[in-house]
């Protein structure tokens, strides 16, 4: 299979590259990294890539948080605009298969279970709440405490910042591109992602590169709120192999489908920062109480899913990934 694909020389995409070829497929990159003109907001330049090319991978996009709303142009043109010009072009050219990388930030905060109500669905944290060190959402109905359980695929989406509502948005441009031409789409919703490649020191980047960036300069890393928040860090590699299986597999036309890809192991931000200044043999982390707003508290993946209809399984554990990732080349920018 020739496949194109968008951002192939960046962290992830650089991955999925890599694993095509072990497959036996043929990626064709597309990025700005080693050509200016490849721009996935550029028609001409993006209908010329999709010449002789039987899917797409399409991991081009701006990542990261971003800084309040006014970067939201920046993100709406690079991320939206672009896949509308993308599946604009694939349209025309009859390209009819899609895997998009997309993201568990759809979700907003996790699932959440109360006692007393059962699933509830919290609100964004207060300022208030999070100043004074009240990290915990709690029962919108009675105010207790609330167990975080694994998100499935069909929980409802409430993308709380500007980056997340592009990502979300990039699923429903998918699905209308599909249901208009028969197509299939797959959206891989990546959990926090991490290992070699990964950018170090943008304001992007994922807090493994933060820790490790730090931990590179000698500088214990530094753990937001109280260092329990949870998530689920998935290796590349493995986020790789997923986007292989989602192209390889017989998938329904004219729909969207949505897999969550995480490990299916929750670790704390606490429990990642130890792990990787041990493996660094660097200094303890610094639980700093600090916070930013947008951030959710909890937010671990259900993937069995990806693993029943796709075959997919992880292949690396996180103390092994960790292990790995405390002596992985990280790229600028």
């Amino acid at each position: 299979m020739r496949v194109l694909v968008t951002g192939g020389a960046g962290f992830i995409g650089s991955h999925v590259v890599d694993a095509l070829v072990a497959h036996g497929h043929e990626p064709v990159v597309f990025d700005v990294r080693e050509d200016p003109d490849a721009d996935v907001r550029d028609r001409e330049a993006v209908a010329r890539a999709l010449y002789g090319v039987d899917a797409v991978c399409h991991q081009a996009a701006m990542v990261g948080l971003g800084n309040g709303f006014a970067d939201a142009c920046e993100y709406v043109a690079r991320n939206d605009l672009g896949t509308a010009v993308l599946l604009t072009a694939m349209a025309d050219a009859g390209v009819r298969r899609l895997v998009l990388a997309g993201s568990m930030v759809v979700y907003g905060e996790g699932r959440y279970a109360c006692a007393r109500h059962g699933v509830v669905r919290p609100g964004p944290r207060a300022v208030a709440d999070l100043a004074a060190g009240r990290f915990e959402p709690r029962c919108p109905e009675c105010g207790a405490e609330l167990n975080s359980e694994l998100v499935g695929e069909d929980a409802p989406v409430d993308p709380r910042n500007v980056y997340a509502t592009t990502k979300l948005a990039q699923e429903h441009l998918a699905a209308a591109w599909a249901r208009a031409t028969d197509g299939v789409a797959v959206s891989l919703r990546y959990h926090n992602v991490y290992g070699p490649r990964m950018p170090r020191d943008t304001p992007y980047a994922g807090v493994a590169s933060f820790f490790r960036s730090a931990l590179a300069r000698g500088e214990a890393p530094r753990v937001f709120e109280d260092g329990r928040q949870r998530r689920d860090f998935v290796h590349v590699r493995d986020v790789a192999a997923a986007n292989v299986a989602a192209l390889e597999a017989a998938a329904p036309a004219g729909a969207l489908t949505a897999y969550n890809t995480g490990s299916g192991e929750p670790h704390t931000v606490g429990e990642m920062a130890r792990a990787l200044a041990a493996a660094c043999r660097g200094p303890e982390p610094v639980v700093t109480g600090e916070y930013r707003l947008g951030d959710v508290r909890h937010i671990t993946a259900d993937s069995s899913r990806l693993r029943a209809e796709l075959g997919w399984q992880i292949r690396i554990g996180f103390a092994d990934g960790m292990r790995e990732f405390a002596r992985a080349e990280l790229r600028e920018g």
